[in-house]
């Protein structure tokens, strides 16, 4: 079964879709038939993405609208809103991806700082507000993805920023799907992505061969779309180094540093490294 709203002539808007996870969406929406919208950054990178949408479109470049769009600005969400539903009549999927992640730390700059929470969770903000409202008053089966991290939820030591921003796109969309769930005769709902290890320009570092860890966009996009199907909410994806269970429980343990009072991150603390590892060696048993 395909989800409803990922019909055929159904609308798709994906920011970060020049690259990685975005464009493998595209290409895999545009062979289902739907027209397709990337937003994203560079007009060479962009021209260059949306050919190769085009190419498994069946309604060919048609079917493809390319926009550069920076999504930590408001008006430029908007206008990529407004470009959408003049060209195609309004949005059905939309899908929050774009990302950058330079690095961060304590106290680092305010520049890098608000780099990164500007794309990473103000462009999650930008595109759920202003896309929300059209999409619940076409009374279409709808569906608003948001790309959030692992790293958003067990917040590892290492990139400060990164991890506030993507906590924050939890907390957005779990009560956007609550907001949804609450409005009458609304068919849209919401969903969070939180990909695995994937091999992407984001997480490349100057490598030019997918680490054996790592997953492919394709990949991370099938199992996207099998969730969808399932019903889940929290789309959490395995890799090739780490299954679902090692996330449960290192999510859990997360969660445990407040409920057993332990300090924060605890899992990197040398007084807690052996009870950790005993914990994730129980597995279900406790």
């Amino acid at each position: 079964m395909t989800h409803p709203a990922l019909a055929p002539d159904s609308v798709a808007v994906i920011t970060g879709g020049a690259s990685g996870i975005g464009l493998a969406a595209a290409t895999r929406l545009a062979g289902l038939g739907l027209r397709v919208c990337i937003a994203d950054l560079g007009e060479d990178r962009l021209a260059q993405a949306a050919e190769a949408v085009a190419a498994a479109a069946p309604g060919g470049r048609s079917s493809v609208l390319a926009v550069p769009t920076d999504v930590s600005q408001a008006e430029a969400v908007e206008r990529l809103e407004a470009t959408v539903r003049e060209r195609f009549g309004g949005t059905d999927v939309l899908m929050n991806n774009a990302g950058v992640q330079p690095g961060s730390a304590l106290p680092g700059t305010a520049e890098a700082w608000a780099r990164i929470i500007g794309v990473n969770l103000w462009g999650v903000i930008h595109g759920t507000r202003i896309f929300m409202p059209g999409m619940v008053a076409r009374g279409r089966p709808g569906l608003i993805i948001n790309t959030g991290s692992k790293q958003g939820i067990t917040t590892p030591p290492g990139d400060p920023a990164y991890n506030v921003a993507k906590a924050g796109v939890k907390a957005l969309t779990e009560a956007l799907q609550h907001t949804l769930r609450n409005t009458p005769d609304c068919r849209v709902n919401a969903h969070l992505l939180i990909p695995g290890f994937v091999f992407t320009p984001l997480t490349a570092n100057g490598r030019t061969e997918k680490p054996a860890g790592a997953w492919t966009p394709e990949q991370t996009v099938e199992f996207m779309l099998e969730r969808l199907d399932a019903g889940d909410f929290y789309i959490l994806c395995p890799d090739n180094d780490v299954p679902r269970a090692l996330d449960e429980r290192r999510i859990l343990w997360a969660a445990g540093d407040i409920v057993e009072n332990r300090p924060p991150l605890s899992r990197w603390h040398p007084d807690y490294a052996e009870a950790f590892r005993a914990f994730v060696e129980r597995g279900g048993d406790g």
